[in-house]
């Protein structure tokens, strides 16, 4: 088995890998005060849940946008399973062209999702990749990524809605019935999931004019299955394309 690991601003999605087949997915907060020996305890209770023996583990790979963790993590894996992860950043092997000012900037979960969506889906294509931040990331015909637009998270707009003024509440993230909100609850929700969904579909449109090309789109990320089902575009949702992505580097890479 290939541990998959993609440290996020807010969560740490684990994925088994066993012959290229996802087995698992799993996730812990993400705190970047742990140790390593609070993460090596963690991760070893994740896979001890999915029943997944230290002998199965052959080897593991990580993505991360929060620096801090990316040595403590390497540490834990080497504590807790004996094996030294592969940090995806500048050097690895990628399969694809980076076509940016500076192809060191480019967030590695950026980087997961276009190889995975490359590879498994072709290009060009758009993938929008809604977690913390909402990522839509440009794939050109050469399957080269060529830019993209960062855009504050759902949940971002959402905990500033009401936190910053005096009488709205916090919510969960679900779609109401009608857009027409009757109520506070009801009126937030439509803003935040019917809103953020023509806030895509307006993106999309814009990419297109720009590339002069109806392209075909892909959505991940945590909150991609509450906002994109809503969008008038036809997007394919594939909650583990970074995931995917980290188990093709690894092979790349080993």
């Amino acid at each position: 088995m290939i541990l998959a690991i993609d440290i996020g601003n807010t969560n740490i999605v684990i994925g088994g890998f066993t012959e290229d087949k996802l087995t698992f997915v799993a996730r812990i907060a993400t705190n970047a005060t742990k140790t390593e020996d609070e993460y090596a305890t963690k991760i070893k209770s994740v896979l001890t849940l999915h029943n997944v023996v230290k002998k199965e583990l052959k080897g593991a790979i990580i993505s991360s946008v929060v620096p801090p963790l990316n040595n403590v993590m390497k540490r834990a894996l080497k504590l807790a399973f004996d094996v030294d992860a592969i940090m995806v950043g500048p050097g690895i092997k990628t399969g694809i062209n980076i076509h940016c000012d500076n192809p060191a900037s480019v967030g590695a979960d950026l980087i997961c999702a276009c190889v995975a969506t490359h590879h498994i889906y072709g290009s060009p294509s758009l993938i929008i990749d809604m977690g913390t931040a909402t990522k839509i990331m440009y794939m050109d015909d050469s399957g080269a990524f060529s830019g993209a637009s960062i855009i504050p998270g759902v949940n971002i707009a959402l905990k500033a809605l009401a936190s910053d003024t005096a009488q709205l509440p916090q919510i969960s993230l679900e779609a109401p019935r009608s857009v027409i909100g009757k109520n506070t609850v009801d009126c937030m929700r439509s803003g935040v999931v019917f809103g953020n969904a023509a806030m895509i579909d307006g993106m999309i449109e814009r990419y297109n004019l720009e590339v002069k090309k109806e392209l075909k789109v892909y959505g991940t990320g945590g909150l991609g299955e509450v906002i994109l089902p809503h969008c008038k575009y036809d997007i394919t949702l594939d909650s583990d394309l970074v995931l995917k992505g980290l188990n093709i580097l690894y092979n790349k890479n080993k």
